[in-house]
């Protein structure tokens, strides 16, 4: 029990601190405050920075001097806007608090920038590609077109996930154990966005699902839920037949909203002579 102290008074200290080498660091005009005379210590004083945040300057200062004060998500979220921090700066400042960092606001959740693009493009023996907060593929690369087929003559909803495997009758056919393969991801797909019920975007592709899919308008009902960053999936693929592949889910660090699957072969069914033979043809 004293350790655990310890730890979480180190913490308090650290955090405080934090704060203190972000507040030095400013300026008043950094802020949009007049710049004053008789400044004898670097950056904004506490109490400028409490006024920005709208808080005490004496609470401000026990936060500072690493005492037992437990701020807020709601407070730490001011201290962020008033000292300026940037996303990791915030994360870093609502671990330190034991506080759950806010997810970021993001104008276009679904962007892929080109460093991405490069790494996707770069996997030349691996079929991936990145699928958004909807599970919609938003970026793919070549050997993904050979295994799956090309993903850009697909429009809308056709190049979601979901529409995929409940809805596309080739990609079904792709999909050895179509049921089990289904379930899990429908499965997945209400664990993984869970936090977005309700949104209108969610709310039309899943009324469009059960409309034109029963196993899903059956599935749905049954609100299972599950999380398997990993698996294995078999196709039947229309040149190659039979294939295995391991397929894994990385989350992009700077987007949450993004994940990058990967798809690579096992020896079983000859897949990776398989696979070696058909990104050859589609050179």
């Amino acid at each position: 029990m004293r350790d655990l102290q310890i730890a979480v008074e180190a913490r308090r200290r650290e955090a405080g601190a934090f704060l203190r080498s972000r507040r030095e660091r400013l300026s008043p005009s950094n802020v949009g405050l007049p710049e004053g005379y008789r400044r004898r210590t670097p950056g904004l004083r506490r109490e400028e920075v409490a006024l920005l945040a709208g808080v005490g300057t004496t609470w401000y200062t026990w936060l500072e001097q690493g005492r037992d004060v437990r701020p807020s998500p709601e407070v730490l979220t001011a201290l962020s806007d008033a000292l300026l921090l940037d996303p990791v700066e915030r994360r870093h400042l609502f671990i330190l608090n034991d506080r759950q960092p806010p997810e970021p606001k993001m104008a276009d959740p679904d962007h892929v920038g080109e460093p991405l693009q490069r790494m996707l493009a770069s996997l030349t023996q691996q079929p991936a590609y990145v699928i958004g907060r909807r599970w919609d593929v938003l970026a793919w690369n070549s050997a993904a077109v050979a295994l799956f087929g090309d993903y850009g003559k697909l429009e809308g909803d056709e190049r979601n996930i979901m529409r995929l495997v409940f809805t596309n009758k080739d990609h079904r056919k792709l999909l050895v154990d179509w049921e089990g393969l289904a379930r899990m991801s429908l499965a997945m797909f209400r664990s993984d966005n869970a936090r977005y019920a309700g949104d209108p975007d969610f709310e039309r592709l899943i009324a469009a699902l059960k409309r034109d899919s029963r196993e899903f308008r059956d599935w749905w009902a049954r609100h299972e839920v599950l999380q398997l960053p990993a698996g294995h999936k078999r196709l039947n693929h229309p040149q190659q037949g039979l294939m295995s592949f391991e397929h894994t889910s990385f989350a992009v660090t700077d987007r949450p909203d993004l994940k990058l699957v990967v798809y690579t072969a096992v020896e079983a069914d000859g897949t990776i002579d398989k696979l070696t033979e058909l990104l050859r043809r589609n050179v």
